[in-house]
């Protein structure tokens, strides 16, 4: 089913995955993870690839295995590393496998990458555009913090309608902890005529690790009082993933009261931090999804 079809009728609840380095040894895991999202009554789950190219044609295969587990997948498509003839490659794959649902992504260009890249899709709109022969239901990436390359979010925003204007049906923000930026994400895109449903993302931090990673990726804004707890626990594995997880189900709390459309989990391919928190907001779930 084609997703901005759910969001017409539903919150939806949806995870990403991400294909693993080690595939011949770790992917009867990932299989098994996403067996146990499907428990949760998850709308779909996302599959992502490496900024560079890596993992695509594996990434297509675990979005087919979550088609034929019942649940709709959402394919990642990268457009900065690719060349046409990849990206036909992974499309026509994903269309025989019967994917309908596409994040069509420039990507941002990894330190290790060697080449000219974004050689053929400079922008997300140009790999959109590329798209539209294969009929995706396309999605595009947002960013409540405005992205590292823009010099200001309303900048941001500008290229947000843009891809709205090529095809996208919903956008998908990258993590965040200060809920704030989201509202204001959302508030001034509706201000310069943003339709679509925007789906807030986000990545409960449960180990010291998280914090280095998220620092690297997206520069997200971490608020003082998760950063003290942070602090205090990080001494302590147990606690620290306790305060990341409760701290992930009150922006998720937070999110759904003041109007969100659904939530998309990062989980890192850990299926027990998905239960953990559905567990916690299961009653929740069940009233307002």
């Amino acid at each position: 089913m084609r997703i901005n079809e759910i969001l017409k009728n539903k919150r939806t609840l949806s995870f990403e995955v991400f294909p693993p380095k080690k595939a011949e040894t770790e992917t009867e895991k990932l299989f098994a993870t996403i067996r146990e999202l499907k428990k949760l009554r998850t709308d779909f789950i996302s599959v992502t690839y490496g900024a560079g190219g890596s993992n695509a044609r594996n990434a297509a295969d675990i979005a087919g295995f979550i088609k034929a587990e019942g649940i709709e997948p959402l394919a990642h498509l990268t457009g900065g590393p690719s060349t046409p003839s990849e990206i036909d490659a992974v499309a026509k794959k994903l269309r025989q496998l019967g994917v309908e649902n596409v994040l069509a992504l420039r990507g941002d260009r990894p330190v290790e990458f060697d080449g000219d890249y974004c050689k053929y899709f400079r922008h997300a709109t140009d790999l959109q555009t590329y798209l539209q022969k294969y009929d995706f239901t396309l999605g595009g990436a947002c960013y409540p913090e405005g992205h590292q390359e823009c010099a200001s979010l309303y900048d941001d925003l500008e290229n947000l309608k843009k891809k709205e204007e090529c095809g996208a049906k919903f956008f998908i923000s990258q993590i965040f902890y200060d809920n704030a930026y989201y509202y204001r994400l959302v508030s001034e895109a509706r201000k310069i005529g943003i339709t679509s449903p925007i789906i807030p993302g986000i990545m409960p931090i449960t180990n010291p690790k998280n914090i280095a990673r998220i620092k690297s990726m997206c520069g997200s804004t971490i608020p003082i009082e998760l950063r003290n707890m942070l602090e205090m626990y990080s001494g302590n594995p147990s606690l620290m993933r306790e305060a990341g997880i409760n701290y992930a189900v009150y922006q998720i709390m937070d999110l759904i009261a003041k109007g969100a459309p659904g939530v998309h989990l990062c989980i890192m391919n850990h299926a027990d931090i998905a239960l953990e928190i559905y567990d916690r907001l299961h009653n929740f779930f069940n009233e307002l999804f």
